[in-house]
Order: C-alpha cells, then structure tokens, then sequence
C-alpha cells in the first residue's frame, strides 16, 4: 500500500512539474505585418492588444525599429499566435545581449576638436549632434556632464528626461539632454517581480558604472584635473566634447534584453539622435532574429550613425559580434599611455607588468611567494573558496588569469589573508597587460613572464618578491598594439563581409564613473572615484561614437555609410615606431580579421578624398543575396514587400569599404566597387596593389579621374586564386589603395578558401 502511494504522489508530483513548466512564461518579441491591420483599431497598441488572451501582457509597442511588439507569454500563447493569425509573422524568445567591458584625445591628434575646420568651427558646429548611448544609464552629477556655456538644445530634439524616485528630470541640462529607461524585459526575465537587487534601479540612473562610462568618453565635457586615484591625471574629455549626449538605460545586472533595446532604439530615432552607440552584444545570428540588426537598420534609413563593439571574446577566431554591414563594428587597441609595476623578486630578477593598485605600498621587506596552494585544483586561479588561508596569510599569491574576474582574484587573495598578488597570463590572453584597481598591492604580468615567475616559485626553496608601483609613463612604445580580447573575424553570418572595420582606443581608458559603485565593481570595494579606467571593445566603441558625430558636424551632408567609410579607408596599419601593427595575444603580426581596416585617425577622416556610399536599396539587394525569405528581409527593412528581382550575386558585391574574398569552390571572383569623390574638384587617383602569396589581383581602370565633386566612378576587381592552393582553413591578406598626393584611400582584402 505504501509502494503504491508513493507512486501516486511521484506521477502528481510529475504532472505538476510538467503543467508548471509548460506554462513558464517568458518575453517573447512578435513581428506583425504592420499593413494587415483593420481599420477598426485607432492605433497599433490596440490592435495588438485583441491578438493577447490579456492586456497586461503587452510590454512595447515598436513603431520605427521594428514592426510588432514584445509580451510575456507561455509557450502556448507564442504558438498560438503563430498559428492562428496569418498577420504575426514570426514569434522568437527575447535575445540577450552582455556588456562588452585623459589621454585619448591626445593618442588620436584630437586637439581641440581639431580646430578650425574649413573656416568652420567644429566645435560649435557640434553643438547640434546629438549622441545616443543605449548601456546602464547615467551619472549625472559627474562633471563630464557640465554644460557652460553650452547654446540652447537643438529644436529637433524630441526626448525627454525621465524622472525616478532617485533621478530628478532637473538633473539634465543643455549636454545631457535627454536620459531614459527601459526594463519591462528585464523584470519579467527576472520573474515579473521587478528589481530583487538593492541597488538596481528603475530610473535612468547608473548604478554599474560602465554607462556613465562610455557616455563620457564618447562626449563628455573636458575636465580638468582629472585622474584616477593619481593613476592618468590630466584632463578627461570625451571625443565630441560639444556634442550632446542622450542615454537609453537598457542594461541591468543580467544582461541587456532584445526587447528593451528594441524600444530604446524606437524611441531615440523618434527623439532625434545622430548617433546611436551600443557597447553590448550577443553570439552570432541571422540578421532577421539580430535586434540591434533590425533596430540599427531603421537607423542607418533615418541618417543615424550606429556604432556597436566587437566583442570582447578574442583572440578567438571568428568571434566578432554585431556583423550586420549597416553598423560600424569596433574592436580594441592600446595607448600609449601604460602604468607600470614591477616585482623584485628574491633571486635578483626583476618582472615588469601594469597595476592601478592606489593603496598603502609594500614598504621594503619582500615576502614570500605562493603559487597553487588551495583546498582545491582551482586554487592556481584564485576562485572563491579555492585558498587555504593558513597556506597563503601573510604571502603574496601568484594567480593565473582567467575564468573569474581579475579584481575578483584580488578580493579572494586579500579575504584568504595574502597581503599582495601576481595575476599571471596564460596562452589564452598572452602578452597583454590590463591594469586594474585591486583592493589589495597587485600587479599583472604577461604569459611568458608569468611562465618564468611559476617555475621560480615552483624551483626555488624560498621564493620572494617585492611589489613596486611607478604610476603613469606616456609615449609608449609600440602603440596601438591590437588587445587580446578584442573578437575576430571571419564573420561567420556574412564571410563576404569583412569584420571588425576598425580598431580604437579601448584598454586602460579613463572616462566617468557612478558614485554608486567602487571602482572594481565588487560589492566590498568600498572606494568612490568620479572617473575610473576601463578596458574593453565596449570603450573603443564610443570613441569612434564621438568621431563619427564630429564628422556628421563636419559633413552634415554625408550618409552613415559615408561616415563609415571616411573612418575605414583612412585608417592607419602602423604604429608609433613605423612598423605594422602588432598582436598583444602573441606579439605577432597582427591582420585585417583582428584590426580590419586599422587604427581609426579622425584628422584624415575628416577629408577622406573619396567615399563608398551605400543606400538602402542596395542593402536591400544585399539581404536578397542571402538567400533569406522575403518574410525574413521584410523582418529587417519593415517594408510591406520587397523585391528580389535585382539581388546581387554574391553578397560581397556590396559596395563596402573594404573586401572579404571567399573563393569556395571557385578559383575567380569579381567585385565592382563605385566611389564618390568627396576632395576637390578635377582630382585623379591612381591604384596601388599590395597582392597575397596564393592570389593575383587585378584593377581595372587603373586610373580613375574626377572632374567634379560628388561624381562617382566604378573600378572593377578580378581576384584569381593561383593553382595548386590546398583548400584550407588558412586566410590570406592584401589592399588595394587609390592615390594622389593629397589622399590615401586604402581597402584590405581578406581572403579564405572555404567557409568555417
């Protein structure tokens, strides 16, 4: 009897758990076909509203970046509506997105906002742009955000400053004009239950940080006397320094949600930015299920510039994130500006690594070392609970890189009784140097010495070092040096299509900060600074954010894609000591599918001499290439139908700044690319080819001749791959620049022989 008792509460208990996950509900966006709607409903939201069993489902409405709307549902009610309305075309599960986490200015040749252009004064012309920051929010009491002698806001801005129980609409003013939320997504992935973290807030305030951060660095005002804990002093001012700044508070302590950055983008096209920048992203999808894809398209037809990191999963190859070729994508390099740190160790060699350690120093006594003494075999990365206090009290504590974060390592070090630390690299992120502000004397040293540091803690009796701080050094050489984290190319949604298109400045870069959090990040770091030092494609991002509106400022005239390509072709392949550009991750060579066309430089961008314009027919003709479903290109370009008649061959046929060669099966490829002469009048350029071992490449013409501004002329480019190529998975190099004495246009090429 017993027996059969318990097997009746286990098929209840079953029955139970089934129906309970069933009926889980979840956010859910809903693509609609927009010109279904019967005339019955007043408005969009009505109409949506009757296809849900219940109003309150409803989360956005999208008008602009995307045509439908986002509601929680269980999975019955998704299938439902799929099933049962000819007018929702697609139902998909809300994507989400992560963060990808002074002397800027200076590095880049931005001094005073490049002066006098023109006869015009960019700085003022600057004044109308208005810059858009989809991240964590805001700070708005940091002094980046002062606004003397500022003019009046621009009329064509449409937004508003959203106030909240600990965010004041007064707090905006004429350089932060515009501050607003959206969680709707993220609380009903948290349950429906709204914030369960204390400090998580509803408003537009930042309580992480990393969107105060970025908003800053793309066009925060100057400030003088700024440093980090004495770490960078001088003056931190953001790219655009004139620009206006609008953020869009879409990040929360578990992620970005598609949904939320679906109506942050809606509403800041309709609020009237220039600029849109996103340091966040995903994996890999296909354009039509890509919410920053769709929204950023109805951007780019609006004539607003979206500018989106890379990624942060380098140097792992074909990593790269936010793909789509309407959106520029940014990976990171370095300044030169370093912090170093040294470890004397006790037999008389001296390791040099990188720190932001503000604390008491070590005095003069060495200590002794500890590597991999833990209650665990993951003590050798300084997890949590993975050292033994009574093995590493009083010692410093050599952790290696990895897995958890670095300041986190720190934390552990410091609570198991260790008085210093060594993070030391391993292969996965070689010889760069991120320096951090630990809680207790630390320093970061590279992968070949911290190979020689673990094997003199492991060889010698009585290991010893002494940790030393040497603050902030200026002029360092190589510089830019492509960081290890930055993600890589192939693309793997377009191989056609090269990414990342450029690098910026993004390890070690100080902008503002939130009052709210320490430094670190870390809940006992207990430290307030107004600017802090950040490394990341999400702080390489809004620098070329900021260049792109001094551009649009420069060139109100120029298209997104024209924007693009001044910034693309003028970028630059060599460093400070004129040799080409390097990897941190193993301190080779680097290439395009790491930098992709180089190191942004804003004075050449500024006057490109030619342009490769897109419109968005011819977008459109790209997206038909693809092989996608109408329904799946109507997804993107929220147009009633779309035409497929005059779609391009092969998707590399898109006229882009720069090539991506992939031959499969085939040893011929042909592409035409059409430039805008945007120099003088009655200008010539003449072609130079820089070829690939394993392939010819020829130009026709080889000479193209201008007579006015604004004509545009066609070259034709047949790439040959040569025989007796092994179809590999190894990638090949080259450009193609056009020349005059005033201009260098340059395009990589990369090459590939089969797909990934």
């Amino acid at each position: 009897m017993a027996s059969s008792s318990i097997t009746i509460t286990i098929i209840t208990f079953l029955f139970l758990f089934l129906l309970h996950h069933s009926s889980a509900k979840k956010t859910y966006i809903v693509r609609v076909k927009h010109s279904d709607e019967p005339d019955s409903f007043q408005t969009h939201h009505d109409w949506y509203t009757s296809q849900l069993q219940s109003e309150s489902s409803l989360l956005y409405t999208y008008t602009t970046s995307f045509h439908g709307y986002s509601a929680y549902l269980d999975s019955d009610e998704a299938d439902s509506l799929l099933r049962d309305s000819d007018s929702v075309l697609d139902v998909f599960e809300d994507p989400v997105y992560t963060l990808h986490t002074t002397r800027t200015p200076e590095f880049l040749g931005l001094n005073s906002e490049f002066g006098v252009y023109t006869g015009q004064d960019l700085g003022s012309a600057s004044n109308g742009v208005i810059i858009g920051v989809l991240d964590t929010g805001v700070w708005p009491e940091s002094k980046s955000f002062d606004d003397t002698d500022m003019p009046e806001i621009p009329s064509k801005w449409k937004g508003e400053c959203e106030s909240g129980s600990d965010f004041d609409s007064k707090l905006c003013n004429k350089k932060l004009i515009g501050a607003r939320s959206f969680s709707k997504g993220f609380q009903m992935a948290s349950g429906g239950g709204g914030f369960s973290s204390k400090r998580e807030s509803v408003s537009p305030r930042d309580v992480d940080g990393h969107g105060t951060h970025t908003s800053t660095t793309a066009a925060g005002s100057a400030v003088r006397n700024a440093s980090f804990l004495g770490y960078a002093a001088g003056t931190a001012r953001g790219m655009a320094t004139r620009a206006r700044v609008a953020t869009y508070k879409v990040c929360w302590s578990t992620g970005c949600f598609g949904s939320d950055i679906l109506a942050a983008m809606d509403r800041a096209i309709l609020d009237g930015v220039d600029v849109l920048s996103l340091s966040l992203g995903g994996g890999s999808a296909p354009y039509y299920r890509d919410t920053i894809a769709i929204g950023s398209f109805s951007a780019m037809e609006k004539g607003v510039f979206v500018s989106c990191s890379a990624g942060n999963s380098g140097p792992t190859r074909a990593s790269v994130a936010n793909v789509a070729p309407w959106v520029m994508t940014v990976g990171a390099g370095t300044l030169d500006r370093d912090f170093p740190a040294f470890a004397n160790l006790g037999n008389g060699k001296r390791l040099t690594g990188v720190s932001l350690y503000s604390g008491v120093g070590m005095g003069t006594k060495p200590l002794e070392l500890v590597y991999n003494q833990g209650n665990s075999s993951s003590s050798n990365l300084c997890l949590p609970g993975s050292l033994d206090s009574t093995l590493v009290r009083g010692k410093i504590v050599v952790c290696d890189r990895g897995v958890n974060a670095r300041v986190e390592k720190g934390a552990m070090v410091r609570d198991a009784g260790g008085l210093g630390m060594i993070i030391a690299n391993t292969a996965a992120s070689g010889e760069e140097l991120v320096a951090d502000s630990h809680l207790l004397p630390a320093i970061a040293v590279g992968k070949k010495t911290g190979d020689l540091l673990r094997e003199y803690v492991k060889s010698d009796s009585n290991p010893t070092a002494l940790l030393v701080f040497k603050g902030t050094v200026l002029d360092v050489k190589p510089s830019p040096v492509v960081a290890a984290f930055s993600s890589r190319g192939p693309n793997t949604v377009t191989p056609e299509i090269l990414k990342p298109d450029v690098i910026g400045p993004g390890v070690n870069i100080l902008a503002g900060w939130s009052d709210a959090i320490g430094p670190t990040g870390l809940e006992k770091d207990s430290r307030r600074t107004q600017f802090n030092i950040m490394s990341g494609t999400s702080m390489s991002c809004p620098h070329i954010s900021g260049l792109a509106g001094l551009l649009k400022a420069a060139h109100p005239e120029w298209s997104p894609s024209a924007i693009k390509s001044a910034l693309m072709t003028t970028a630059y392949v060599l460093d400070n000591t004129n040799s080409p550009l390097h990897d941190a991750a193993d301190n080779s060579l680097s290439n395009p599918h790491a930098h992709g066309s180089g190191h942004v430089d804003p004075q050449k961008a500024l006057s490109p001499g030619l342009v490769y314009d897109i419109s968005t027919e011819e977008y459109i003709r790209f997206l038909c290439s693809l092989e996608y479903t109408v329904d799946h290109i109507v997804a993107i370009v929220k147009r009633p139908s779309v035409n497929c008649s005059k779609k391009f061959s092969d998707p590399g046929q898109l006229n882009y700044p720069s090539f991506s060669v992939l031959f499969g099966g085939k040893r011929v490829v042909r592409y035409t690319r059409e430039v805008t002469n945007v120099g003088a009048a009655s200008s010539v350029y003449k072609v130079m080819v820089n070829g690939a071992p394993s392939v010819g490449i020829s130009v026709k013409p080889l000479k193209l001749a201008f007579k006015s501004v604004g004509e545009k002329k066609r070259y034709t480019v047949t790439f040959v791959s040569k025989k007796g190529v092994s179809m590999t998975n190894k990638a090949e190099f080259g450009s193609i620049t056009w020349i005059n004495p005033q201009h260098e246009v340059r395009s990589p090429v990369a090459f590939s022989w089969n797909r990934f």
